[in-house]
């Protein structure tokens, strides 16, 4: 009888020991069946171990998935750095089947792109570099040199990974790599289909796929000979899991390139200051097209104001096409009494419900619930709801009164619901059969069209003040991104309703954005990242007492320990979600393993644990 260690997959167990009569490869995925349970559990055979005192269960099946040495390391890794079980950090590699074999498949590049000189000394700088940031402006052609250099890559018969945030996958990235790479390139996301995936998987595994186009979860592929990493705009919250395992995609990117020696290039128009700090960088500031951008500043209003609706006019009358930011969907954030003052609330989540009219209802965009539109006020029964904080819907209802014959879509999670819709909403863009694109964050996603030259931005001063440290970096990131969908080619606009214009102009008008990274440097010094780590402990249940003496019982202990400062603990911003109440705390140390072996510590099931914390 064999004895093996085995990972279960999906789960927060340790790793349990099982028996089997087989001799079973190391990596094998395995079919085992849980106490009290009826299902059969996935896991994966870590390694072989002597015989246990206590009794062993049978792993029932062998399966033909396989996890390689390299998966396993790096799965170890994440669950030691981001604290969870081997299980969780395993699945969300994708295993590879161990009886089709890599065969030799001649590529088809079509090597047509041309470097201007300005893009030719970036790519020099990046090529006599194991790691480098490429600081590009928006416009400066960044994708041709990562083009380019991928390229060279797989003529040496190894693979790469093109990184990107889940949004900017568009079909015209997809067209521009498939014109030079064919059919060795495919693209990986979230959306494509199970069938899909498992072509991907295949032709990835054959040999005849080298390069892999896709979201965070494209890191998690069976690669046998991998040699290049790009992670294209690098600065953005995308790469960070909001599930278990918490892990960065971008950090991980660094890891990896770093400990099996692959090539990376990180590339942003504006990166982030972990980035800056820590890697190499080259400043392309010179854009591909001649452009000229005008910035604009108007004091906010509740919807719109009348001289951005004077602008958007104007520029429909001269042909081009406008785009409208807003970091809020539906029809209004929050519905507020005028007699008592209080919001209307989802029932289980301490959060005000989201206004979407199309549906005459109200919705929670945490946990779900919908509800009728109520009449009157829910608190004092009388009371008459109005609505606060304008969102994408309510604008794009709004313009389509002030310009009824005009096309206006909406570009949001609660329009873009598949990639069919992404693409075709996309196309219209690019066929000018849209004049107005109003959107939330992914309107700032590498879309690259060359007759919109206007951008409205609308609530960027609710993303300034956030309350995190990242606030100014992340308002001024996402103006710049957003500002650089304008006027791709030629002369652009943007206006900017703000009150905080001050700060917004400097940076713009000056194109400072290096000056900016410095001086929030000099801001984040001894207290935030990149110079030191923090992490934040959630513990949440529908006892709120329970989670409540929790949190309180491990602040005590971690003031205890040496090195790791609490600097802050008690009730969540967002106090209740689906119906469970939540306390955090949140912790900082410049002492990486410190503060891992305290987090390590924790063994509530009521814990969720966030290393590098983004919040």
């Amino acid at each position: 009888m064999n004895y093996y260690e085995l990972a279960i997959l999906k789960s927060p167990l340790q790793n349990l020991t099982f028996q089997s009569k087989d001799d079973i490869l190391i990596g094998s995925k395995v079919l085992v069946q849980l106490a009290n349970r009826k299902n059969f559990i996935e896991a994966v055979v870590i390694k072989e171990v002597e015989k246990p005192e206590f009794n062993c269960s049978n792993i029932l099946e062998i399966c033909d998935e396989f996890y390689s040495v390299y998966m396993i390391e790096i799965a170890t890794f994440i669950s030691k750095y981001y604290v969870c079980s081997l299980g969780y950090a395993l699945s969300i590699f994708q295993g590879f089947n161990k009886n089709i074999k890599d065969e030799n498949i001649d590529l088809n590049i079509d090597s047509s792109i041309k470097l201007s000189s300005f893009q030719q000394k970036a790519k020099e700088f990046l090529d006599e570099k194991k790691q480098a940031l490429l600081f590009a402006s928006t416009g400066a052609g960044k994708t041709e040199i990562y083009i380019k250099t991928i390229e060279e890559n797989l003529k040496n018969n190894s693979q790469a990974i093109l990184l990107m945030p889940e949004i900017s996958l568009t079909p015209q990235m997809q067209k521009r790599l498939e014109k030079v790479f064919g059919d060795c390139v495919a693209i990986w996301h979230s959306k494509i289909s199970a069938k899909k995936k498992k072509e991907i998987l295949l032709g990835l595994q054959k040999g005849s796929i080298k390069l892999i186009a896709g979201a965070r979860s494209a890191l998690f592929l069976p690669y046998s000979n991998l040699k290049l990493i790009i992670v294209d705009e690098e600065h953005d919250d995308s790469y960070k899991s909001d599930q278990t395992p918490r892990y960065n995609a971008k950090d991980l990117s660094i890891y990896i390139a770093k400990k099996y020696d692959i090539r990376l290039i990180l590339g942003s128009a504006t990166p982030s200051i972990g980035s800056f700090y820590k890697i190499p960088y080259f400043n392309l500031d010179k854009t591909f097209f001649e452009t000229k951008k005008e910035y604009i500043f108007e004091a906010n209003c509740q919807t719109i104001s009348p001289k951005s609706l004077a602008k958007i006019d104007n520029t429909l009358k001269s042909g081009n096409q406008a785009i409208v930011f807003l970091p809020t969907r539906a029809n209004f954030k929050h519905q507020i009494c005028f007699d008592c003052g209080k919001s209307v609330e989802c029932p289980f989540c301490s959060v005000s419900m989201s206004l979407h009219k199309n549906d005459l209802a109200l919705k929670c965009h945490y946990c779900g619930y919908t509800q009728k539109i109520p009449e009157f006020c829910p608190s004092c029964k009388t009371g008459i709801i109005k609505n606060h904080r304008v969102g994408t819907a309510e604008i794009e209802e709004f313009l389509k009164l002030e310009f009824p014959n005009k096309v206006i879509k909406r570009f949001d999670k609660d329009e873009i619901k598949s990639e069919k819709v992404l693409k075709s909403t996309l196309k219209d863009f690019n066929d000018n059969k849209i004049d107005i694109l109003v959107g939330t964050q992914m309107l700032s996603k590498g879309h690259d069209y060359h007759n919109v030259k206007l951008a409205v931005v609308l609530g960027i001063d609710f993303v300034l003040n956030m309350n995190s440290y990242k606030a100014r970096e992340k308002a001024l990131s996402l103006l710049i991104q957003i500002s650089g969908r304008s006027g791709r080619s030629g002369f652009g606009e943007v206006i900017i309703e703000t009150k905080n214009e001050d700060f917004f102009k400097y940076y713009l008008e000056e194109s400072n954005y290096l000056e900016f990274l410095q001086s929030e440097m000099e801001f984040r010094k001894d207290l935030y990242p990149p110079f030191v780590k923090l992490a934040r402990v959630v513990f949440s249940n529908k006892n709120g007492l329970k989670a409540k003496d929790e949190t309180f019982e491990a602040v005590n202990i971690f003031k205890t320990i040496q090195d790791i400062e609490v600097i802050g603990f008690g009730e969540c911003a967002i106090f209740k979600i689906a119906n469970k109440y939540r306390y955090e705390i949140l912790l900082r140390s410049n002492n990486t393993k410190a503060l891992l072996k305290a987090l390590h510590s924790i063994k509530s099931s009521d814990a969720s644990i966030d290393m590098d914390t983004i919040y």
